[in-house]
């Protein structure tokens, strides 16, 4: 157990407490060999006693060790003692990103920007060492006093997902890619996506996906569509829109696959924030089959007939057979000669290769050729022709020659007539749907276009949700009709079946019905929000702003027309943003009694603080001083001090002494000044200690003056011992003489002195 004070492997002592998480509790210790201060993180006692945790623990965060970049956190140490496992880290002075984005609800666009650059800059380090960090969070971004920006926490994500351990314990769902949610693999990809919904909550204010329990959040996660941050914060450009949407695609795949190529976006997006640069990646048509051009079959063709005359045995082998495996073909087996690539499938033979082959043994025509994947569809360009061997050796056949030109030509006619069919459809000359486009048109056809889907008729959301699903954007107008339902889809500004680019606008006509659009109640709303939910509807919206003590600043005291109010569909909303409580202009409480002070700033909503009684000419019980000055805008419920006359302080008298102190022989008869010394103390009735000295009897009366006293008297004590000599006496019985001895007694000399007033 961890406790303020101990020292850990004899070198860093704990100084105090500073945070705690689901896994570990984090420290301030000063390491004594270094002369600094560090944080180190200690793990709860559940996860120390996880023997498998705490091995992968160790082999992540001595991997993490070797990290050094300026915005990671890096690690110094790694190590147990008595069963206590430890990191040694970087000491950083600042607060979370979460805190961060709570004190400021939001952040603004150019900063979220800076930040998640720093971000990605420390990630892309993390991941060239192929560490990948699994919980980026806010809660795991730290902001220094200077600004830089760090990530902490490597390590401890990997061994957590390793092992059985509850959500709590893992950091929120609310940043889990849906690999990890799904309990699959992830890598460096998984990171892009967190830090997506990070920047989403950086610029919003807000998750996008929220529920009651994680597993519900989790779903969403891997099922829900990625909400646009524009939908909550309009103002957002449209490349720093793009960049998040991509970064939390629910495929890698389509997502950014490398942090260098996020950093490129997100600086571009600083410089040119409207632009529209963002690429968006579709990984079926990245590796779709293509046909090759014509240039591209005559190289084949022609680097094929220099290896053949060359010998190369990569084409042609010593019995005269090529087996194809430049092209993918694979060995033939010792049994017919099947290839590997298909296997013994009768069902790949295919009738365009229908040259028959010869087995390797006997050179008996066996059954035709089979058709490989890699190599063109149209066989005859590359095909061998079997009855003549030494033509295959010679690297030239004039019939392979004019069978290749003819299918060029083809080839090109074919491209031509797809081009002349796409243009057609994008000008609207005639439709290619889905439901009547041939399976062989479909394949050809652009894979950057859809197909317009039918949303006339349809309710709106679900016209939003297909459009969106598609890649398309939907913009919204609304129009009365007595035909539609309020919020059914009458028109689109492309037909259904017409192709269309991804990415494009598509304007939706919605209807209002015959009584217009009902107004959404946005009172108590952000101000981004109301507005949102106002512009979505259809209204234009204006802004004016007023003081409330009720409502908080930035949100929508009212609106006119109300929520719930049926109007146009293009008519303008006003609503009110409250600026916070109204300002209160400061009252002039000076010369004011105690009561009447206090009664003036309750009537103005505010408080009173302390009550100070200090000495003043002003009359006593009247207001000094007040600590907000007059005249001063204040807010509604301000604490105001105040310090109150007790009259004017009585001028002080005071005393002084200028005379002799006698010797104690006018109380003591027996006192011998000769032999004598006598301690004198003289202090005032306020203890005040005038004199403290010891002296000889023979130095009486001593003078003494002493002024600016403020007591008018003083206590004089004399302290001295007492002795009598021995004597000798005679017995007159006897006539002997007998001595007696002297004696010692202490004696003490008190005295009141009185002292002289001052004029």
């Amino acid at each position: 157990m961890v406790k303020i004070g101990m020292l850990i492997a004899d070198r860093y002592e704990v100084l105090e407490k500073i945070g705690m998480g689901g896994m570990s509790v984090v420290y301030k210790a000063k390491d004594h060999k270094l002369n600094r201060f560090v944080a180190i993180k200690v793990l709860k006692q559940e996860f120390s006693d996880n023997a498998n945790f705490v091995s992968k623990f160790r082999v992540e965060a001595q991997a993490a060790a070797g990290l050094m970049h300026p915005n990671i956190v890096n690690v110094y140490d790694v190590g147990d003692e008595k069963g206590m496992y430890y990191i040694v880290m970087e000491l950083v002075e600042g607060i979370t990103l979460k805190k961060y984005i709570e004190k400021k609800s939001r952040l603004s666009v150019k900063e979220s920007v800076s930040i998640a650059i720093q971000v990605s800059m420390g990630l892309e380090a993390a991941h060239k060492n192929h560490i990948i960090h699994r919980d980026i969070k806010p809660q795991n971004i730290i902001i220094s006093k200077d600004g830089k920006v760090k990530v902490t926490d490597f390590g401890i994500a990997k061994a957590a997902t390793s092992n059985t351990i509850t959500s709590n314990v893992m950091g929120s769902v609310h940043y889990t890619s849906p690999e990890q949610a799904r309990g699959g693999y992830s890598d460096e990809r998984s990171d892009i996506y967190s830090l997506g919904i990070t920047m989403f909550e950086m610029l919003t204010g807000r998750v996008p996906f929220n529920g009651e329990t994680t597993v519900a959040i989790a779903i969403k996660q891997i099922q829900t569509p990625m909400p646009s941050p524009r939908e909550y914060v309009p103002d957002i450009p449209r490349s720093v829109e793009q960049i998040v949407l991509k970064c939390c695609e629910k495929s890698p795949d389509r997502r950014y696959q490398n942090m260098e190529e996020l950093i490129k976006d997100l600086k571009q997006s600083l410089i040119h924030p409207d632009d529209d640069f963002v690429r968006v990646i579709n990984p079926d048509e990245e590796g779709a089959t293509r046909l090759a051009d014509r240039s591209e079959q005559q190289q084949i063709r022609y680097a094929r007939d220099e290896q053949l005359q060359s010998g190369d045995e990569s084409y042609a082998r010593e019995d005269g057979y090529d087996d194809g495996a430049q092209y993918g073909e694979g060995p033939y087996e010792e049994e017919g000669y099947e290839d590997a690539s298909y296997g013994a499938d009768p069902s790949y033979e295919d009738s365009h290769y229908s040259a028959p082959r010869k087995t390797r043994q006997s050179g008996e025509i066996t059954q035709p050729l089979r058709k490989n994947s890699a190599r063109n569809r149209y066989d005859d360009s590359y095909g061998e022709d079997f009855e003549d061997d030494s033509r295959s050796r010679s690297g030239y056949n004039p019939h392979k020659e004019r069978s290749v030109t003819i299918l060029a030509i083809l080839a090109a006619a074919v491209v031509a007539l797809i081009f002349l069919v796409f243009a057609a459809s994008r000008l609207g000359l005639f439709s290619i749907g889905s439901n009547t486009a041939s399976s062989e048109e479909a394949s050809l056809a652009d894979t950057d276009t859809v197909p317009m889907p039918t949303v006339v008729g349809v309710s709106l959301e679900s016209a939003r949700q297909s459009l969106q699903d598609l890649g398309l954007t939907p913009e919204v107008e609304y129009a009365e009709s007595s035909d539609y339902d309020s919020g059914v889809v009458m028109a689109s500004s492309v037909e259904a079946g017409v192709s269309v680019a991804k990415g494009s606008s598509v304007t939706l006509t919605v209807s209002t019905g015959e009584n217009g659009v009902e107004v959404p109640d946005v009172t108590g709303q952000e101000e981004a929000v109301a507005v949102s939910l106002l512009e979505r509807k259809g209204f234009s919206v204006v802004k004016k702003e007023d003081s409330s003590d009720t409502v908080d600043e930035g949100n929508v005291i009212s609106q006119d027309p109300q929520g719930g109010e049926s109007v146009p569909a293009d008519s303008t909303i006003t609503i009110t943003i409250s600026t916070g409580a109204a300002a209160i202009p400061m009252p002039d409480l000076t010369g004011m009694q105690r009561d009447a002070a206090v009664a003036k700033l309750g009537e103005l909503g505010l408080t009173v603080g302390t009550v100070e009684e200090v000495y003043s000419s002003s009359e006593q019980g009247t207001v000094v001083t007040q600590s907000v000055a007059a005249n001063t805008e204040v807010q509604n419920g301000t604490s105001v001090d105040l310090q109150v006359s007790k009259g004017e302080e009585a001028t002080p008298t005071t005393y002084s002494y200028d005379g002799y102190i006698t010797s104690p022989a006018d109380e003591d008869p027996n006192f011998d000044p000769s032999t004598t010394q006598v301690y004198v103390v003289l202090i005032t009735s306020d203890n005040v200690t005038l004199l403290n000295t010891t002296v000889s009897g023979t130095e009486f009366p001593l003078h003494r003056t002493f002024t600016g006293l403020t007591a008018s008297s003083g206590t004089l004590q004399m302290s001295y011992t007492d002795t009598t000599a021995s004597s000798i006496t005679t017995d007159p019985s006897t006539g002997e003489q007998v001595e007696t001895a002297g004696t010692t007694s202490p004696q003490t000399i008190t005295r009141v002195i009185n002292f002289t007033p001052d004029e």
